[in-house]
């Protein structure tokens, strides 16, 4: 995946959907530590959430101090 790419998921429930911004991401590991489910990986400089694991919580959106990133509750990627 190129560094331009946005990956996006849409939730298991509900019409909630997490946006990450890879181009814009210092891989800090912020987001990662806050997880309560252990939902996100940083590997070779990208970032992955493992949609099996994630529950919604935000929290990795609240803990991003460059808001990379993004919680969008309509459902629709905010680009």
């Amino acid at each position: 995946m190129s560094n331009s790419e946005i990956k996006y998921r849409q939730a298991k429930t509900g019409k909630l959907m997490i946006e990450i911004l890879p181009d814009r991401c210092d891989f800090c590991g912020c987001c990662v530590g806050v997880c309560p489910e252990d939902a996100i990986e940083l590997k070779e400089a990208e970032i992955f959430i493992i949609d099996l694991r994630c529950t919604n919580c935000a929290k990795c959106v609240w803990s991003c101090p460059i808001e990379v990133i993004k919680f969008n509750k309509e459902g629709v990627v905010v680009k």
